[in-house]
């Protein structure tokens, strides 16, 4: 067999496990496979879901996941790293004290905290560990609508609500902020980068779909990618939005689920 010296990024995930495949791990890897990343994995938690409900979740011992980022750091040169579900304060200190350690150079936080069907993903102590810990290390986090009213303490109901969040947001941490507007209702998709004082907003036609499930993990893995092949945030981001615009334009329908398409334009798929 014939090897070839074709070099590829490694990006790294640090997320849970999701059963039905639409989301979590599953779906980051996915999005790194379908943007020609290499994707590797640090599972904080295994879940037992559907994309309609979460029936149970069951946390991975913390230096368990240490071992997992410590591990592949010393395998691969990681050019970026998502965090996903973390569930926990104990897991959060983790992961936040194995990226100082292993240097990892742009970390992109998804701040999961409540799954589309209302389940609560992160804890209630981990609210301060991630915004404390975490929040401050980070490139760019992605807030979907629910989140960043939480990480402001205040309700957003308008895109201009939204951009006074994805402000407040990024200058509060000293990061870049995705603050997403896809749950404010319209016929287009409004997101919000906030980035060293720049605002940049994107546009995007609504996409009826079914579910939805996964979508916050695909934009934030497809984020996750493209810096890691050296994109420039605003680029990236406004890629990101495209990737899952058409993964959800053209879904694929499983039994009685509609499931995101990562693969949509690639031969066979």
């Amino acid at each position: 067999m014939q090897s070839t010296n074709h070099s590829r990024p490694v990006v790294l995930t640090i997320a849970g496990s999701d059963s039905s495949g639409g989301a979590g791990v599953q779906a980051d890897l996915k999005t790194f496979a379908s943007l020609n990343v290499h994707g590797t994995t640090a599972v904080t938690c295994i879940t037992a879901q559907s994309p309609e409900r979460v029936d149970g979740i069951f946390a991975i011992p913390p230096e368990v996941v240490s071992a997992q980022i410590k591990t592949v750091c010393e395998a691969f040169p990681i050019s970026a790293a998502k965090t996903g579900m973390l569930y926990s304060a104990e897991i959060i200190r983790a992961v936040a004290d194995a990226d100082i350690r292993q240097g990892i150079p742009i970390l992109v936080v998804d701040p999961v905290m409540v799954a589309a069907s209302g389940a609560r993903l992160l804890q209630g102590d981990a609210i301060s560990a991630i915004c404390e810990t975490l929040l401050p290390q980070a490139r760019v986090i992605t807030p979907n609508l629910h989140e960043a009213e939480i990480l402001t303490g205040h309700s957003i109901s308008s895109v201009d609500e939204l951009r006074k969040a994805a402000r407040e947001i990024g200058d509060k941490y000293d990061v870049a902020c995705v603050a997403k507007g896809g749950t404010l209702g319209g016929d287009e998709v409004v997101d919000v980068l906030y980035d060293e004082g720049e605002e940049h907003v994107f546009r995007g036609p609504r996409v009826m779909a079914k579910q939805s499930h996964g979508a916050g993990c695909a934009f934030s893995a497809a984020l996750t990618a493209y810096l890691g092949q050296g994109m420039l945030i605003t680029d990236a981001t406004e890629k990101a939005k495209k990737f899952v615009h058409d993964a959800l334009k053209h879904a694929i329908t499983e039994g009685r689920h509609q499931l995101l398409n990562f693969f949509h334009g690639q031969p066979n798929r």
